[in-house]
Formats: structure tokens, sequence, C-alpha cells
């Protein structure tokens, strides 16, 4: 489903060139469920930027399902996030002055869809939040809240989910609570689920950890084999 190789991602702070990516290569498969980790500075996050379309690589190449996502305008990239993919985020970015309901039939608006109550109520309904629809953020948990949000993920039926620190404002408890929707949509769904995650726990119930480290991948493989980087 996705294959990278040999990215690249430049920055020029000031006159000195400064590579956030070097080389990095990888396929996720469809249907997997894996972690990227590393420290802050590792270039993890713009990875997750790329692979959301979200930027472009200097130089490698990306392909999604055999495109090669280098070649596409903006508009072509729009539609491919429109279309394939979900982003979940670490602060949940929901608006809130409006209802849970209105924040997940935000995409659809963009994307002119029609009936978009009852598909972002579906939406709610497969993260068992649809009692709770008419409630504005305020007035939900921050459990409730990521839930919302990966709702609106959802509610244009990607294949890939892009998740980033999507626990971290979370306690252990209801992290591993949102932890099992993710799962629940992977293994019942075939969701792809792409998350990246600082804590270890969170990892451990994905299939596969990429561990990356001044913009290059450390390792690649499950939790044993990578515990020794922590």
């Amino acid at each position: 489903m996705i294959v990278v190789k040999q990215l690249t991602k430049i920055y020029q702070m000031g006159q000195v060139p400064v590579a956030a990516l070097n080389g990095v290569s990888f396929s996720i498969a469809s249907g997997e469920i894996l972690s990227i980790m590393g420290a802050s500075g590792s270039g993890k996050s713009t990875l997750m930027n790329i692979l959301g379309c979200l930027d472009r690589p200097t130089d490698g190449s990306y392909q999604l399902d055999g495109v090669e996502v280098g070649n596409l305008n903006d508009n072509q990239l729009a539609k491919l996030r429109g279309q394939r993919l979900g982003f979940v985020f670490q602060n949940f970015n929901l608006l809130p002055r409006v209802t849970a309901l209105a924040n997940v039939e935000l995409p659809l608006i963009y994307t002119r869809e029609k009936n978009r109550g009852e598909r972002a109520m579906e939406a709610l309904e497969r993260v068992g939040l649809g009692p709770r629809y008419n409630h504005k953020p305020s007035e939900l948990s921050g459990g409730e809240q990521q839930r919302v949000a990966i709702a609106r993920a959802l509610v244009n039926n990607p294949s890939i989910i892009l998740a980033d620190e999507p626990t971290g404002n979370l306690d252990s408890q209801v992290g591993n609570e949102i932890m099992s929707i993710f799962k629940k949509l992977n293994e019942q769904e075939n969701i792809t689920v792409v998350l990246v995650t600082h804590d270890l726990s969170i990892a451990k119930q994905t299939q596969r950890v990429i561990v990356m480290s001044d913009g290059t991948v450390n390792s690649d493989g499950n939790v044993p084999q990578i515990g020794g980087f922590f």
C-alpha cells in the first residue's frame, strides 16, 4: 500500500541546510497497524506529514497504491487526502462552539457530500459515541473528544488512518481505550493504522515499530527487537 524509497527532506535554516529526513526507506502493507517512535527531532513528524500528503520530500519516492505521490499537483493531493486518508491529532483539533456531530460532518462539507448528518452519526456510532452527538467539546471528557476526532477521521471511509500522538493527552486507561478503537478498526474493518507515539506501552499494542533517529530508520521490527532503544 505504502512504499517509500530514499526519502529526503531538507529545510533551510538561514544559510544552513538541515536534513529532517535522510534516506528513509520502508513499506507498509494494507491492513497493518504500526507505530513510529523516536526522540524529538528524529524526523517522525516530518515523515508523517509526507505520508499524509501535507508536505513533499526534497528527494526520494513515495508511492501510495502504486501512484507516485510526488507527481500529483495540489488539487490531486487534496483529493487523495479526502478519499484515502484520515487524520487524528494529539490535541483533538475540534471546533469548540459546535457539537460532536457538526465536528464530524466537517470533512463532508468540503467534499460537498449529501446525507452529511447521517454519515456523521454512523461514524460516531462506530466509535461508541452516538449518544453524545449533541454535546460540544467542552461537555466531553478528553477520551470522548478523541473519539469524536477519530469519528471525523472515519467519516470519509479512509483506507489509512494517520494518528500523531493520539493518546498523548490522555491517562493510561483512557489511552488504552482509544487504542482498542484503533485495533478494532484495523482488525474488523481492515483499516491501515500508522501512529506516532512516545509511549512504549502503546507501541506494544501494534504489530510493528519503526524507530527514527536523526532522520533515518534506526530499527524496524516488533517490540522485543527494538526494546533496547528505550
